[in-house]
């Protein structure tokens, strides 16, 4: 074991104390380093991030050659990397040779005088324009190395361009306006900022017959000499800030004429201006207001009624026939009414055509103002009876001239003539008769279709118009006796001749038989005229015969149905009686479920009664002994209690029952029980015949002559095939309930009672719309003619 002195020991403890503290010093350092690097490592990751960012692409050319530089520059440049070497990149394909052999005279005369240099060039190939901006490169890169800096301009380029030909464009279109200027055959001048004439072209300097425009700016020579000065007009137009115009007298090239200045003003740049000569214009204003005075003065002198309305569609002329024909006053008149205003009086004093959408109507006349050059002309028929021809002529200003002639004595003659030949053309093409026409002398002057076809005459010998002697022959072998064919010709000459009405019969060859007559006709000629009467012969028997056999079966009917009634009702009243007897516990009493038979017998019989009634007074009125009673009757009150009697059966359906009478309903005479039984029929009709939720409605009215009950229904209604039957007895429809309307006598009986009142009862209906029945009686006492024949 070494031992050490204490010395030994203090010179170890201390070379290792400091060894420790050399250690210590060592790792403090290098945690320093490790700190500054990643600190410029981080610096240089910010730094090449902001580069990355930058609209710059960098390139570093080392004076060997050597480059460095950003990836986007390669894609700038249209290649996938960056060759190593500044040769490479200019010998490849994403330059021009062109631009390679510039570049790298450029870069190398910057290397070698230290300068700057820019130049653009466009990569092979693509369509972008890149800037470069090249200088020395700083420290701590070597000597000569060179950085480049490209920018890329592409957007730029392209907006400098669309600047340069908007540039252009606007230059063109100022030449062309400033020859445009002046070559303007009007005078055309601009008032700079201070307001002084600083540009006129060739029409003004001509105008003032200066020797240029030159003299005229310098000089101040105005074309036109006003009071208050043309600068000071400038003003008061530049401080309205717009378009204003005058006409002023101007002397122009030595001459006076009226000219009119336009003047428009530029804001700060001054005012502009230009003169027209409306010396013409103005001349031909007065030669066109002296031709409408006369014009008028002619129109005020004609006997037909003119109008005249300006662009503005206001009356500005009229003459007094116009005032006269439509009753308009001189008041309405003068104040220049619009066209509508005018139609509208014109329709008040009754003078317009009737019409159903007068509005339309009135649209269509408006249209008269925009319809071109083309009169438009119409007939109006006033409700007067006046005839009116009616020519609205638009006018070129935009106005109309409206001439209104009275054609009523025209038209009346006319239509008179219209009338004649009408009523003369359809009797002869659309009677039935043969029908032929023979003037005075005996020539036959008209003849129709029938005629020719009836004698089996040709068209062209009729044209001819022979005489009826000549025509007896060709008669007389189409008539069963050959000698009637003279009777024909004496019948017309005696209608001809002595004036005489005459008429006979005559069979032809083919069984048919004729009844022919010859007319006397105001003119002096004769209307002759032959009428089938076969058929007729042949139906009036059957009809006769067939009519007797109807009466007949209708007379044993009415025997039978009467008959059976009275049959009918002993048997019943014995029923009702026994039912009656039952229902008072005369046998005991009855269990709940016989009680309800009995019921329903005392319901059936009262129903069958009523019926066998009703049957009865249908047959008693075919006899003519229906009896009335003569009362005098409240129609209201009537009305109030028959529609009351029927306000359950109308809830129980569930319909909306309203009734309406009015004072004027007021009284009738006649009887009571039959007139409230017609109306109950009515009424029960309706009911019937009205779905739950429908409604019905009894209105009662009158005047000083007639009283009038309304029941109307928006139920489902009747067909038409059905509506002219409803009045027949027995007739039921095909929807039809029970009871009455199912027998179909309620209608009939109701017709029956108010005809044997001298009354009338009217029905109309609409399948799904409802059915209006209105009852018309009286007011006095009329006479009952009807009763028998009901």
């Amino acid at each position: 074991m070494i031992a050490l002195s204490p010395h030994a020991l203090a010179a170890l403890g201390l070379v290792a104390g400091l060894w420790l503290a050399f250690a210590l010093w060592a790792t403090l350092g290098a945690r320093r380093r490790v700190a500054e690097a990643e600190a410029a490592a981080e610096d240089a990751r910010r730094a090449a991030a902001l580069i990355d960012a930058s609209p710059a692409m960098p390139l570093l050319i080392e004076p060997g050659g050597a480059l460095q530089g950003s990836g986007r520059l390669a894609g700038a440049l249209g290649i996938a990397e960056l060759p190593g070497e500044w040769d490479a990149l200019l010998r490849s394909d994403c330059l021009s040779p062109a631009d390679a052999e510039a570049l790298r005279e450029d870069v190398a005369r910057a290397a070698a005088s230290g300068g700057r240099f820019e130049r653009a060039l466009r990569p092979a190939g693509s369509t972008r324009v890149l800037r470069i901006d090249a200088m020395p490169a700083p420290a701590p890169a070597a000597p000569g190395a060179m950085l480049l800096w490209f920018f890329d301009e592409t957007e730029s380029e392209e907006q400098a361009a669309a600047l340069r030909a908007r540039l252009e464009r606007h230059g063109a279109a100022l030449d062309a306006l400033s020859a445009l200027i002046e070559a303007a055959p009007f005078p055309m001048w601009h008032r700079g900022p201070d307001l002084r004439l600083a540009m006129v072209n060739s029409a003004y300097v001509a105008a003032v017959e200066a020797e240029d425009a030159g003299e005229v700016v310098r000089e101040g020579i105005e074309l036109v000499d006003e009071a208050e000065g043309p600068e000071r007009e400038a003003a008061a137009v530049r401080a309205q800030g717009e378009l204003a115009q005058r006409t002023v007298p101007a002397t122009i090239a030595g001459e006076r004429r009226t000219m009119q200045i336009v003047e428009v003003p530029l804001g700060p740049g001054g005012v502009a201006g230009y003169a027209i000569d409306v010396e013409d214009q103005e001349q031909a204003r007065a030669e066109l207001a002296r031709f409408v005075r006369a014009q008028r003065d002619m129109l005020d002198r004609l006997s037909a009624g003119v109008a005249q309305f300006g662009r503005d569609r206001s009356l500005i002329f009229f003459n007094q026939p116009f005032a006269r024909l439509f009753s308009l006053s001189a008041d309405l008149l003068g104040d220049r009414p619009e066209f509508d205003r005018v139609i509208e009086a014109m329709r008040e004093q009754g003078n317009l055509p009737e019409v159903r959408d007068f509005p339309d109507w009135k649209e269509e006349r408006r249209r008269w103002f925009t319809s071109g050059l083309a009169a438009d002309e119409e007939d109006w028929l006033l409700p007067s009876g006046k005839h009116l021809r009616v020519v609205a002529q638009p006018l070129p200003d935009g106005g109309l001239l409206v001439i209104f002639e009275d054609r009523t004595e025209q038209i009346r003659l006319a239509s008179a003539r219209d009338t004649l030949l009408r009523v003369r053309t359809a009797t002869f093409d659309n009677l039935f008769e043969a029908i032929g026409v023979f003037a005075s002398d005996g020539r036959l002057h008209l003849w129709n279709n029938r005629f020719r076809e009836l004698w089996e005459f040709e068209e062209e010998q009729l044209a001819k118009h022979p005489r009826v002697d000549s025509l007896t022959g060709h008669l007389a072998r189409k008539l069963r006796n050959p000698n009637h064919a003279g009777l024909v010709r004496e019948l017309v000459r005696s209608a001809t001749i002595e004036r005489k009405q005459r008429s006979g019969r005559v069979s032809l060859t083919d069984g048919r038989e004729f009844e022919f007559a010859a007319v006397p006709l105001p003119d002096g000629n004769a209307l002759f005229t032959m009428l089938d009467i076969t058929a007729s012969k042949t139906v009036e028997a059957a009809l006769r015969e067939r009519n007797e056999a109807l009466e007949d079966a209708d007379r044993l009917k009415t025997a039978f149905v009467s008959n059976m009634s009275y049959e009918l009702r002993t048997p019943l009243t014995s029923i009702g009686g026994f039912a009656e007897m039952l229902e008072g516990g005369y046998a005991g009493d009855l269990p709940p479920t016989a009680a309800e038979y009995v019921a329903a017998i005392l319901d059936s019989v009262a129903r069958l009664s009523a019926l066998i009634d009703n049957v009865l007074d249908l047959t008693q009125s075919d006899v003519g002994s229906l009896l009335l009673a003569e009362e005098e009757i409240d129609l209201a009150e009537l009305c109030r209690e028959t529609g009351e009697s029927f306000r359950a059966q109308a809830e129980e359906k569930e319909i909306d029952f309203a009734i309406e009478l009015t004072e004027q309903a007021g009284r009738v005479t006649g009887d009571r029980s039959r007139l409230r039984q017609s109306l109950g029929n009515v009424l029960r009709n309706a009911l019937a015949f009205t779905d739950p939720g429908g409604r019905v409605l009894l209105h009662a009215d009158g005047s000083a002559g007639e009283a009038a009950v309304t029941v109307s229904d928006n139920g489902r209604g009747i067909a038409p095939e059905d509506q002219a039957r409803v009045f027949d007895r027995f007739h039921r429809t095909a929807d039809a309930g029970a009871g009455d309307a199912q027998l179909g006598l309620g209608l009939p009986l109701a017709r029956q009672f108010v005809e044997a009142h001298g009354g009338t009862i009217d029905l109309q209906s609409e399948p799904g719309q409802g059915t209006t029945v209105t009852i018309r009686l009286p007011r006095r006492e009329a006479a009952r003619q009807t009763s028998a024949a009901a």
